[in-house]
């Protein structure tokens, strides 16, 4: 195996085209891997993760542009560079046959937009603040998509867009649905009257398609970046997010969507609630203790499903009866399920490997597997004692966030390139102990247009291999999303179900069957 490595001073790309072509370079014949990116502090970082950072590499600059190849030969090597250099040359020619006009500075842009109201910023973490700062200081909402920005930094512009009336969302806003408008990765949904604030992106995607496939519809989900409902940041646009859907005419119902604010920030939501939110708020805080929301008058949730059918009944006037009728039906419907699948299976077969390529929907899975089969492992488990040696071997029961960065060096997000997921569910069908195979599949804009036809041809292979030692693999995958979206959820789903997939119609429902499976087999500690 050799790892080569080549720098180009001062050339810079975008982010999305930089793993495009990576992962181009890495499906070609003898390359293990391929990082193409930019040479920031936080890159180099992972690259060392990934053992692919050079000792050429470790002097340049932030603008310079590193490419980083593993590959079985010097011939695969240099054909990958050959490679990358094709589509690099092949992307800038694109961008200047397309002709179009691309403003190079915030000025220029807003020169051609002069009514625009709010700026989208995707650029490196460490000049993203500023940015955002120039953007808040011309009277501009943020989005602020970009990762790695310092936290004083994120509570200076937070501060300022609250004292001037303005939204923050982000940094590592990853969705949100202003005025019917997707932005980033998020779902076409319905035009409605519950609005969502999450500090959680997946998890907004989960609640927010729930409600549009209930009948339902969303005014406005505003995303606020997972750190903000932290001690340090103080939940200050959650706050603020919460104010603007309370004298948002066009808003009737409010969900909130988190995992376990810092106690200091649940006491300020709590409190806000109590004082100031007049319209009816449901809440699901992941993990966290549900008689806090109760207490503060508004009703909780026990999942992301549970919260977006509260919200819809609520929206259409139906009695909560309903709904819980429906996951009282659900769940016998589950143990049946788990019942005839755990009958399939070969001695040994016991465990689940979830692989996610959502954060909040792979600790929503851990959340409620544990309450049926106890703690489990991950590369980023509830439990520290149960995090993995190593990321890439699963043991027992794992479940992995294919989203954490150690994954994602040079690539795509695994909601956009599935090759990687692909590859593991090859690896985790080889080891005789696996019994289920647990995925989550998210639509919408941002992410892969034809997860169907990705999925299907790894799903068949891993059952296939399976097959040859006796053995039969149930794969369980719920599908984030709505008919309306790009990829179609109908579609998709009836995809997957050719290909002998159990779908189900939650994330939730989808864990707690892979854990009663489990727990038939006896798999649970």
């Amino acid at each position: 195996m050799v790892v080569k490595g080549i720098i180009k001073k001062g050339e810079y790309y975008d982010s999305v085209t930089l793993m495009l072509v990576a992962r181009d370079a890495t499906a070609l014949d003898g390359v293990k891997d391929a990082a193409v990116v930019m040479g920031t502090e936080q890159n180099k970082s992972i690259l060392e993760t990934s053992g692919l950072l050079l000792d050429m590499f470790k002097d340049a600059s932030d603008s310079d542009l590193l490419i980083a190849v593993k590959a079985e030969s010097e011939e695969a090597a240099n054909k990958a560079f050959e490679k990358i250099e094709q589509l690099l040359k092949e992307t800038r020619s694109k961008a200047k046959e397309a002709g179009e006009y691309m403003p190079k500075s915030l000025e220029g842009a807003l020169e051609y937009m002069p009514d625009a109201n709010m700026v989208i910023i995707s650029v490196a973490g460490k000049y993203a603040g500023d940015e955002a700062m120039k953007a808040l200081e011309h009277g501009l909402h943020v989005m602020l998509f970009s990762d790695n920005v310092p936290l004083n930094k994120e509570i200076e512009l937070k501060k300022y867009a609250r004292d001037n009336g303005l939204l923050v969302m982000g940094p590592d806003c990853g969705t949100a649905i202003i005025n019917g408008a997707p932005l980033c990765f998020a779902n076409v949904v319905e035009r409605g009257n519950i609005g969502i604030v999450a500090a959680s992106g997946t998890g907004l995607q989960e609640v927010s398609s729930v409600i549009t496939n209930e009948g339902a519809g969303i005014s406005q989900a505003i995303g606020t970046g997972g750190r903000d409902v932290k001690k340090d940041v103080g939940g200050i646009m959650f706050i603020e997010g919460m104010k603007a859907l309370e004298e948002d005419p066009d808003t009737k119902y409010i969900v909130l969507v988190s995992k376990p604010p810092h106690p200091d920030v649940l006491k300020k939501v709590a409190d806000l609630i109590k004082t100031q939110i007049k319209k009816p708020v449901v809440g699901i805080f992941l993990g966290g203790d549900p008689e806090v929301v109760k207490g503060a008058g508004a009703i909780p949730a026990n999942t992301l499903e549970e919260a977006g059918l509260i919200a819809a009944s609520l929206a259409k006037g139906k009695s909560l009866d309903e709904f819980k009728k429906l996951l009282e039906e659900r769940e016998k419907e589950i143990l049946a399920i788990a019942d005839r699948e755990s009958k399939n299976k070969k001695e040994g077969q016991k465990y689940v490997r979830g692989l996610y390529t959502g954060g909040t929907l792979c600790d929503e899975a851990m959340l409620l597997s544990r309450q049926i089969i106890g703690e489990v492992y991950g590369n980023a488990p509830l439990n520290p004692e149960y995090k993995l040696k190593d990321s890439w071997i699963s043991q027992e029961n794992t479940f992995v966030d294919l989203g954490e960065d150690e994954f994602t060096v040079g690539r795509p997000h695994p909601m956009i390139d599935f090759s990687l997921r692909n590859k593991k569910i090859i690896e985790e069908a080889k080891d005789p102990s696996v019994a289920v195979i647990l995925l989550d599949v998210v639509l919408g804009y941002g992410s892969n247009m034809q997860p169907g036809d990705e999925l299907a041809p790894a799903i068949k292979e891993a059952k296939e291999l399976a097959a040859k030692d006796g053995r039969n693999i149930t794969f369980v995958a719920s599908i984030t999303g709505t008919d309306k979206d790009p990829q179609d959820r109908s579609k998709v789903k009836k995809q997957l179900e050719d290909a002998g997939v159990i779908v189900m119609p939650s994330n939730a429902a989808a864990a707690k069957l892979s854990s009663y499976i489990v727990k038939n087999l006896g798999g649970a500690k």
